[in-house]
This record gives C-alpha cells, sequence and structure tokens, in this order.
C-alpha cells in the first residue's frame, strides 16, 4: 500500500543525532509514511547505528559522498508517496509535525510548498521561535507575500516542510551545483511557481549551533551564495518583494564576506545591495569596520548563552 508521506532524510557524519531524529519520525501521531535515509558517505558510525535498527519503515541507502542537495534529489525519487517531508539528521520533529502538515495539504490542495512553524536551538538551552515578517494568528493560512515575509526567518525551512514529488519535479529538484543554499534555492522556485501554505503550530526545532553539516564551509561557499542570489535578478526587476529578499541575503552575505577577511567580494556585494531595502541597523552594520564586527558577534554570542537573543533584523 502507498504511504501518504515519503520521509527523506540525508545522512552525514550525524551519529550522535540520528537516534534522536528518527524517534522523533517514528513517534509521530499521523503513522502513514515510509522513511528513506540516505547516508552520504558517512565516516563515523551514522550508517551502522541506523543499520542496527529493525524497523519496517526505514529503507537506508548507501552513496558516496556527493553532497546533501544529490543525496535529497535522490530519496525523493526513491519515494514510493506522492508527498515529501523532509528532515535533517540533526533535527528533532514534535509529535503533531505530520499531522500538522497533512492540515495544510487538506485545506490548500492547490499549493505546492506547506510550511510548518518551527523554533531554533541557538544553543543547548536558548530556544526561540522563528521570526516572520507577517501577521498571523492560530489558523493555517496562504501567505500572501512570500519574500518579504520571509526576511528575517525564512517562512520555508527545509525540517519543517512539505511537497508533493510532481511539483518537486516539475522544478527540478535541489540544486547540485549548489553545495550552500540550495534549499532557499529550491523554496524560492517553490514560490515563484505556487501558492505557499503556512501552520503556524510549532512542530521542530532546529540546532542552529551544530556544524559539519552536509553543506557548511564559509571560506569556500560565500561566492556560491553570491552565485545563487544573483541567478533570480532578472525576476526581481518585476518583483519588488524578491528584491528586498535578495538585498537582505546580500546584505547577510556581506557581512560574512568581511567577518572572512574578503574584501573583494564583501565590495563587490555591497555594491549591488538597494540600501532602500535595509533598516538603520544593517545600514550601519554594514558600514562598521570588521573590529566592531567581531566584537558585536561575540557579544551577541555572550548574550545568547545568557538567554538573550538579539539580531538586526528588527
Amino acid at each position: 500500500m502507498t504511504p501518504f508521506f515519503s520521509i527523506v532524510i540525508p545522512l552525514y557524519n550525524k551519529e550522535t543525532f540520528i537516534k534522536s531524529t528518527l524517534k522523533s519520525v517514528l513517534q509521530q501521531t499521523f503513522q502513514d509514511f515510509e522513511i528513506i535515509i540516505v547516508d552520504d558517505g558517512s565516516t563515523d558510525n551514522s550508517y551502522q547505528i541506523v543499520s542496527s535498527l529493525n524497523n519496517e519503515k526505514i529503507t537506508l541507502i548507501k552513496q558516496e559522498n556527493q553532497g546533501v542537495s544529490v543525496a535529497r534529489n535522490f530519496g525523493v525519487q526513491k519515494a514510493k508517496a506522492n508527498y515529501i517531508a523532509l528532515i535533517d539528521a540533526d533535527d528533532i520533529w514534535y509529535p503533531n509535525h505530520l499531522f500538522e502538515l497533512k492540515k495544510q495539504m487538506d485545506l490548500f490542495p492547490e499549493a505546492g510548498l506547506y510550511c510548518n512553524n518551527y523554533e531554533v536551538f541557538h544553543n543547548e538551552k536558548v530556544c526561540k521561535k522563528a521570526t516572520f515578517n507577517f501577521s498571523y494568528d492560530t489558523e493555517c493560512l496562504i501567505v500572501l507575500d512570500y519574500f518579504k515575509a520571509s526576511i528575517i526567518n525564512s517562512v520555508a525551512w527545509t525540517s519543517a516542510v512539505g511537497f508533493s514529488k510532481e511539483a518537486f519535479n516539475k522544478l527540478g529538484g535541489f540544486n547540485t551545483n549548489y553545495k550552500t543554499a540550495q534549499d532557499l534555492d529550491l523554496w524560492i522556485r517553490f514560490a515563484l511557481n505556487y501558492k505557499v501554505s503556512f501552520n503556524p503550530t510549532i512542530t521542530m526545532s532546529y540546532k542552529f549551533y551544530i556544524g559539519n553539516s552536509l553543506s557548511k564551509n564559509e571560506k569556500n561557499y560565500n561566492y556560491i551564495r553570491y552565485d545563487f542570489i544573483n541567478s533570480y535578478n532578472e525576476k526581481a526587476k518585476n518583483n519588488p518583494s524578491l528584491k528586498l529578499y535578495l538585498d537582505v541575503n546580500r546584505y547577510a552575505l556581506a557581512l560574512r564576506s568581511k567577518l572572512n577577511g574578503d574584501k573583494q567580494l564583501y565590495l563587490k556585494v555591497k555594491k549591488e545591495i538597494d540600501f532602500s531595502n535595509l533598516n538603520w541597523k544593517q545600514k550601519i552594520l554594514i558600514n562598521s569596520p570588521q573590529t566592531l564586527i567581531k566584537s558585536l558577534k561575540k557579544i551577541q554570542n555572550f548574550l545568547i548563552k545568557n538567554g538573550l537573543y538579539l539580531n538586526a533584523h528588527k
């Protein structure tokens, strides 16, 4: 019998977390699903840990290390279900996640991307709910302006979304040329081509402080981020909200470049920003010296450790 959901999990060196992640998936109140885990050439005990589990819902596939986009695309192609839910191997679903995701699908069959609300762990003790740039209450809704809504936190978060396999294939899946920002790229394509729905109920948590993911490499990947952002320049000419979204991402890239000492990229990105799309805090930060930004980053980390999270978006 065909399951309602196929849950795709890319796995790379997450031996510390994968059991907890799988436990959170298997404890869902909505149980009509299969789990497809694509091990992307793990060098720790991740593959062995999953192999030792005896559960008929789990299919484990091993491939040579090719990156998270290839792993996710391969998992989706192996999926039996019409609907896909993604979760990374170090994130956690709450028991209502699939139930609340299906609620959106029943309410808005015309939508292409379904987004549950989520919360972010900035360290093991400090957890904050995601902040979006639009108003909502307790009911599921269609997001009227995805790009404007996503300038603080992204409405679509990889471990909190669902979509049809058909729509995913029409859009071409994750871009395997991107070793970072491949998820943001896909959500942009969804938002440009389909309606996006949102469920205000928080159903998953993301561990922001965990490094060593399948795609994190700051020094090498800033130029990939640059190419990703600029790939939408033509579409942004007639879409002010998309231009706003891209400029906020350019601002973040400019700060990363300055912190990494890449003055050339910093100046290049800064020149391409429409500063009317930045708030006063962002305008000050992007023009601040590297030493000040590093000091402010240290202060932010100290405040997070003490339970207070501040950012430049508000």
